[in-house]
């Protein structure tokens, strides 16, 4: 039969996706091998910045002599960078044979193999008024015991600076009975932590007619007896209303772990990224969170450079950092993307000027990260060991329920295991702890951190 590699670049639902993606390659007989014996090399991409993209050019232009020479492998772009290029692969590339936006999935195991046999091309560009979705779980995972599991598709917020809406159509959610059974196949495969996952999880159905929402699926999600853990991810500061966090505090089983962009501490900002809230609104939704869950642990996005910044609407943003004092940030320089309203406006600032002030950003958030990080020395905390640490032999990784890395040492067979640990010693990114004896671990902890 035929083979594949597959790179992935990107968010959590890039991952997603391209775990569903193998597994029904997988099923459909397919084998996943290297690159040099592959017929096939995937590439399912981003599109939030320009040097997501840069990379796909670069690795595709890599393959282009090989291709040239042997017709083999051919290169298939899927996702959303795929969705904003579209033909222009085919343009510049002789290697790629088959684009598909991510809207398109269900119809690229097909196409593959369509394109193998009659080495024709296969364009599959989204209408954004469909869904051709590929049904199955993401069975065959890296991870035997996390998952991801994408509960909507597409975004209707339309911030002036992002390209996700153009890339991945218009807001829809997944039928509720249709998560569930994706929760119970993921949880019969061994998964012990899953992650809802959307552009805005908040907004989850806002489309149906009934009710049901955001809340509503937390608390049936959370009612599956196999399930451990439950994470979600992302969510809008508009959209954060008092159930979720009413949900949230009832059931232990999802992690009091929040990712709320803040994306700027400026309202003049806030209102020219048109994200719908207000510096106090973004306030007033922390503080609801943190009154109702007690040992919360709240990340955050910002953006530095957007169009018209400047320096005052720049220090509202570090001011907003000591003021809220987030657990950990993802930071970024502004970067434009073609078809955006933000590309369009004027007083965009030198790529210097950018780099600066990210770089003074993740100087302040580097400190704040360190000192919550430190007050957890000495208190002990439930991790749930997913992996081999990067650096380190005889070290394993977990992470706690406020989604804080721990570095242990221990044996291989600890792997997909709940377990208790006191934390010894902390950085800025790290906590490094020391497993405790089961008898130990049993033994409830009023420190305990998640």
């Amino acid at each position: 039969m035929f083979a594949f590699t597959i790179y992935v670049y990107g968010c959590q639902m890039n991952v997603y996706d391209a775990d569903r993606l193998k597994t029904a390659l997988l099923d459909r007989g397919w084998n996943e091998t290297t690159e040099d014996k592959a017929d096939v090399v995937i590439y399912v991409t981003c599109s939030i910045r320009a040097k997501a993209e840069q990379k796909v050019w670069s690795e595709i232009g890599r393959l282009e002599n090989l291709y040239r020479t042997r017709r083999s492998p051919f290169v298939a772009v899927v996702g959303c960078m795929a969705q904003r290029l579209g033909n222009a692969f085919m343009s510049r590339f002789t290697n790629v044979r088959l684009v598909a936006g991510p809207r398109n999935l269900g119809r690229v195991p097909e196409g593959l193999e369509e394109v193998i046999k009659s080495r024709k091309t296969r364009l599959f560009l989204d209408d954004h008024n469909e869904l051709h979705d590929l049904g199955c779980a993401p069975i065959r995972r890296e991870n035997p015991w996390k998952a991801f599991l994408t509960i909507a598709h597409g975004c209707d917020n339309f911030c002036t600076y992002c390209i996700v809406p153009y890339v991945r159509g218009r807001f829809r959610s997944r039928a509720p009975e249709e998560i569930i059974e994706e929760v119970r196949r993921l949880t019969d495969d061994g998964v012990r932590e899953i992650s809802l996952i959307g552009q805005n999880v908040n907004s989850y159905g806002a489309d149906f007619k009934n009710g049901y929402s955001f809340a509503s699926l937390l608390r049936d999600v959370a009612s599956e007896r196999k399930l451990d853990r439950i994470r979600f991810y992302t969510s809008h500061p508009r959209d954060f209303t008092r159930d979720i966090v009413d949900v949230m505090a009832g059931n232990p089983k999802i992690c009091p772990a929040i990712n709320l962009p803040i994306q700027s501490g400026s309202d003049r900002i806030l209102a020219a990224m048109r994200r719908g809230y207000t510096l106090e609104q973004y306030a007033f939704t922390v503080k609801m969170i943190r009154d109702g869950l007690s040992e919360v642990a709240i990340t955050s996005d910002l953006i530095v450079g957007f169009p018209g910044e400047t320096d005052e609407d720049f220090q509202a943003s570090l001011k907003a950092l000591e003021r809220f004092r987030f657990d950990l940030l993802h930071s970024a320089a502004y970067s434009p993307r073609e078809g955006t309203v933000a590309s369009q406006m004027q007083d965009q600032l030198p790529e210097e000027e950018k780099k600066r002030r990210l770089n003074e950003v993740n100087r302040v958030q580097s400190r704040i990260s360190a000192e919550i990080n430190k007050a957890l020395v000495g208190k002990t905390c439930e991790i749930l060991i997913d992996g081999l640490a990067p650096k380190g032999k005889g070290l394993l990784q977990g992470r706690t329920a406020t989604d804080k890395v721990v570095i242990v040492e221990g044996p291989e067979s600890m792997l997909g295991r709940m377990v208790k640990a006191r934390i010894d010693q902390a950085g800025n990114w790290y906590l490094f702890g020391s497993l405790l004896p089961e008898k130990s671990s049993a033994v409830g902890d009023a420190s305990r951190v998640g």
